[in-house]
């Protein structure tokens, strides 16, 4: 067997296997935050660029709970995040969210931040910061 379709069958059941089949997502603020509840049009507007009312923080482009908040929270998939924060970026209008590498290092920002705001996968969530939205 040819050693790139090897490559690409061990990548392809790699992907499969981190995908989670549906995680339940969560929006997260600091401890220091008084809001205590959202709606999903609320956080969609923090995410989207529309409102700086709190500072949003992501997760990597290629993470699979990325996508599926952003399915949920404002029906858009990743690419059409991006095209939205590339032209608010290049317009002056606005700054991308910063990237974050783990639902950790998620949570360390935003527990830090009493602006900041979050998601990560439910079963992620300790002390350190407050859910205010769970994602079906």
């Amino acid at each position: 067997m040819n050693n790139n379709i090897i490559a690409a069958v061990l990548v392809a059941a790699l992907g499969a296997v981190a995908l989670p089949a549906s995680a339940e997502v969560v929006v997260i603020v600091s401890q220091k935050n008084p809001a205590s509840r959202m709606f999903s049009e609320q956080a969609s507007q923090f995410f989207l660029g529309k409102s700086n009312l709190f500072t949003p923080v992501d997760l990597p482009e290629s993470s699979a709970v990325r996508a599926e908040f952003y399915k949920k929270v404002a029906d858009k998939d990743t690419a059409q995040v991006k095209a939205l924060w590339s032209k608010l970026v290049f317009t002056g209008k606005a700054t991308a969210p910063k990237e974050y590498a783990s639902a950790a290092e998620v949570k360390k920002a935003v527990a830090a931040d009493p602006k900041a705001i979050g998601y990560i996968e439910k079963s992620a969530v300790d002390d350190t910061v407050k859910v205010i939205l769970t994602l079906p």
